[in-house]
């Protein structure tokens, strides 16, 4: 199985990473083609195309100034310690082991507006750049058209590395929608995560968020390989409800409200 997640608006790059192994993300020729387009926007601009505040589009515009290759250990960090959002906080890559570490470089990626696909020790540059983003550049009017099917294509190349057909997807719509579907060489199931709130049982963002992450890292902790087994997901009073669960490829995983 194969593992998708998204990125976070927020990122840490104070903190020393762990470790202090790195690759570099394999597609950043598209990379340096939008940081072109990106660096023609003004901070008005940018603070109008990503509805933020003058100040972030300020620090935006200096980062994209500032974005230049080779990466390293001085001006880069590994994407999976430095993206730093709810899902992050479920997955809490700081603590993973060795081996479940060297699980995930082969079976998880990251999803990116500016780097299309990330392993998670690949050494990415602070950016926003938000996958719905209406960017206007050569390939299209927005990122979905710029990546087109480059996403799918390099989870079909992980798809033959690591002999398997089935995609995990933990990517939030936005995200996922830049995976064109039809050029995919695999099955995708998509968990559901539900919690029980006034006696119902909903998708709760915040708590979706973290399940995501919770659930990466239990893939990658338990090196999970088949459906039955990614369905024994208990992590924090998740379970598997087949009750709950209307199609196979979307199992539904409920948790009692929280007090």
């Amino acid at each position: 199985m194969i593992t998708v997640i998204s990125p976070a608006k927020n990122l840490d790059y104070e903190t020393p990473a762990p470790s202090k192994n790195h690759t570099q993300p394999e597609l950043l020729a598209h990379s340096k083609e939008l940081i072109e387009v990106c660096r023609e926007l003004s901070a008005q601009d940018l603070s109008s195309l990503m509805k933020i505040s003058d100040k972030l589009a300020g620090l935006n515009v200096a980062r994209f100034t500032e974005w230049q290759t080779p990466f390293n250990d001085s001006n880069a960090k590994q994407a999976i310690y430095a993206f730093n959002g709810d899902v992050y906080v479920g997955l809490d890559a700081a603590t993973l082991s060795e081996k479940a570490l060297d699980y995930a470089q082969g079976h998880l990626r990251i999803l990116s507006g500016l780097y299309g696909i990330l392993k998670p020790l690949d050494l990415m540059m602070a950016y926003r750049l938000e996958m719905g983003t209406k960017l206007t550049n050569p390939r299209g009017a927005n990122l979905y058209q710029f990546w087109g099917s480059i996403i799918a294509e390099k989870l079909n190349e992980v798809f033959a590395e690591q002999n398997t057909n089935t995609l995990v997807n933990l990517a939030s719509n936005e995200y996922f929608k830049a995976v064109d579907k039809k050029a995919l060489n695999g099955e995708i199931i998509t968990p559901v995560f539900k919690d029980c709130k006034n006696g119902q049982y909903k998708v709760i963002s915040f708590y979706a968020k973290k399940a995501r992450g919770l659930m990466a890292r239990y893939i990658m902790e338990q090196q999970v390989t088949n459906m039955e087994q990614l369905l024994a997901f208990d992590s924090v009073g998740y379970y598997y409800s087949e009750e709950h669960t209307k199609k196979a490829n979307e199992p539904v995983f409920l948790r009692a409200e929280q007090v």
